[in-house]
Formats: structure tokens, sequence, C-alpha cells
């Protein structure tokens, strides 16, 4: 499992619990003081509390810990991908690497498929923090009315956790990001074309990738919440840590894409993954539930998979794990290499985009990105 951030005040207290008498306990306080002011080890790295609404603090890798060489070789790796839009590196909350190609900038708003599921995820924690739902155990049956949607009694069943999990049950083949997903994202009548598909496994028991589920998914948060789910996601999240430009593509009846439509800037795209990193707080203030990361990033399943330089990768609540690597990291994965990947022992975000469009095999492309990550940017923070 992947580890939440163990914090300081959290040793000190367990320190302070096992020392008696007024000396000993000035003794660690000072030794606790030095070791702060040396700063921490990459095992245990510092729990910023940067303010993500404010501009991104840029700084030379070297002044950040990394290895410049091994990042210059990195940019060049990615550099070289044909379909590589963007590379950014983030460092201890420093912006150490920004870089875009073939014709994509900072102001680019890129289409990053989905990573929408980790975005939505990410709402579905801010949505217990604000009460607009009580539980993940609470189900499609208490907020999809009639009037959305006719649910039959095993439908209403299907729980907030099981959509977080892959796991609603519905057949379904998404294979390559294809198959059923291409039948449903045509269809005339998005929710009910899932709901019309048989269910063939007991909610809750069995992994199934399935896209059209997170759109469902996005459909409860919507209802939940009474205003479109672009307009929460600005209320609540996005204008709070700095995102001001976002675009979701539309779908029938008033709803977006929550499956694998949203566009976002890369920069942006790092505040989400440092948000999570800080344990859902920015400047001070408790934006997710403060366990939510640490649930969300936490693995549901026994299966563990390999793809590329991925090891040992499995999934939490809409997000992928690995847990194969010498530090475990959890990341945002879409099509064709769109990447949100957090390295929290290094406390590292790394950023990548693609130009996908038109990709029938998205492996190749995906794995050159994954090198990049993998290969050359975490060892550069090591």
């Amino acid at each position: 499992m992947i580890k939440s951030n163990d914090t300081s005040d959290a040793r000190r207290r367990r320190i302070y619990a096992s020392i008696h008498g007024t000396y000993h306990l000035f003794l660690f306080s000072s030794l606790l003081v030095f070791l702060a002011a040396c700063g921490n080890s990459p095992q245990e790295p510092a729990q910023s509390t940067l303010d993500l609404a404010r501009p991104w603090v840029v700084a030379a890798p070297a002044d950040a810990g990394m290895d410049p060489g091994a990042l210059a070789v990195a940019v060049e790796r990615a550099k070289a991908i044909p379909r590589s839009m963007s590379l950014l590196v983030v460092r201890h909350g420093k912006l150490v690497v920004e870089e875009y190609f073939h014709g994509n900038n900072a102001d680019s708003l890129n289409d990053v498929r989905s990573v929408t599921k980790s975005v939505v995820s990410t709402l579905v924690g801010v949505a217990l923090a604000e009460g607009f739902i009580g539980s993940l155990d609470e189900t499609l049956g208490d907020y999809l009315h009639p009037n959305v949607a006719f649910l039959d009694s095993a439908r209403q069943s299907i729980s907030i956790r099981h959509l977080l999990t892959m796991t609603s049950g519905f057949q379904w083949d998404e294979s390559g990001g294809f198959g059923s997903y291409i039948k449903w994202l045509y269809s005339d009548d998005h929710i009910r074309y899932l709901l019309d598909q048989p269910l063939v496994d007991k909610p809750g028991t069995r992994f199934t990738y399935n896209s059209a589920a997170v759109h469902l998914l996005g459909v409860l948060l919507q209802e939940a919440a009474r205003m479109p789910l672009p307009e929460f996601a600005d209320t609540y999240l996005f204008r709070k840590i700095g995102i001001t430009r976002s675009h979701w593509d539309p779908l029938t009846r008033g709803y977006v894409n929550g499956g694998a439509g949203i566009d976002l800037r890369p920069r942006d795209l790092a505040r989400l993954g440092q948000l999570c990193l800080q344990n859902g707080s920015s400047g001070g203030r408790q934006i997710l539930p403060a366990d939510w990361v640490s649930q969300a990033t936490a693995p549901r399943f026994d299966w563990r998979s390999a793809y590329g330089p991925l090891r040992q990768y499995t999934y939490g609540y809409l997000w992928w794990l690995e847990e194969g690597q010498a530090e475990p990291a959890y990341l945002a994965w879409g099509f064709g290499g769109q990447f949100i990947y957090v390295v929290p022992a290094l406390d590292l975000v790394v950023v990548t985009t693609t130009r996908w469009q038109g990709l029938m095999d998205a492996a190749p492309l995906t794995r050159d990105v994954l090198d990049v990550i993998v290969n050359r940017v975490v060892p550069a923070a090591r």
C-alpha cells in the first residue's frame, strides 16, 4: 500500500510521549529544530503549505536538489518523442522544468483524456468536504431521481465507492481505449446507454475499466451539488488552487464528459498533483478531507500488472498506483501519455501531455513517455 506521509508533528508527539523530565524534553526539542533546519530526507519529504492559487515559484534544478544533467537528458528525450507536447517537473513545490514541444505553450489547453477520472475522484473528495455527499456508500438511487434516469433496484444499489473503483458491474470492454467507449460516445443518451448494459458482476466484486461509469459519477456529483459539473469544479476546487481556465467536452442532456473530457493547461495539472502531495491543503486551507488523498491512493485490489517501466501497478479511487519502483507513486493516466505522476517520498510531481489525436495504438507513445518519467526524471531527484 502506498504510505500516507507521516507529519513531523505526529512524530514529535510520539517522541514527547516517551520522554519524561524537562531536561530530556529540552534536548529532543532542540534536536528536532536542528533537523528541521537541515531539511528532510527523501524518505520523509517536507509537507509543503504552498498556496497553490499563487504563481509557481521557478527554481533551478540544483536548488531543488535535482541533478541538472540528468534532467537535461530527460528534456531531450521528451523533445525527441514526435507527439510529445509538454514536460513539467515540480520539486519541493518549485517548478524546475517547464518545456513545451511541437507548438504547445504554457497557455495551451491540453486534452488529457482519462486524467479526467482523477479530477473527478478529487471532486468526490471536495463534495465530501463540502457536505454535498455524505459517504462513499451512498448510491445512484440516492441522487439520480427519475427525471435523470429510471433505475431498477440492482442499479439503484451501485455506490459511489463502486464507481470510484471501477467495480460497478456493467458488461463493458474498453480495451485499448475503444470498443464500448466509442459506441457509448456516439450514443444519443449517454446515461441511458450505460444503464441499459447488462449487470454481469455483483457491484464491488470485479474491476472493469469503464469510462462511462465515471461519467455517471460526474452526473451524480452534478445532481448532488445542484449545479453543472464544470461550475462545481471551478467554484470548489479549481479557483482555490489557481486554475482559471478549463474546458469540458459536452455530452447529451446538459452533462459533460466526466470520464475523459477535460482540457487543462500543463501548469494546472501540476497544481492538482501538488494539491495531492500536500494532502489536499493549499495555503493552510483544507480543500479536501485531510485523509482523502491517502484513501484515494491506497490500493483497492490484490492484482498487480506491468506496463513499460511500471512494474507493479494497480488501482485506487480513479488513481493508478505504482508499487514496483524504489519510491511508490500514484498517477493520473490518460490515453496516449497524459500523466500527473506523483512521488511522495521525493516530494516530486511530473506532468506530461502529448498529441494523442489520430492514434489507433497508443501503447508505444505511452511507453516512451513513461520511460522519460520513470527512468529519467525520477532518478534525477534521488
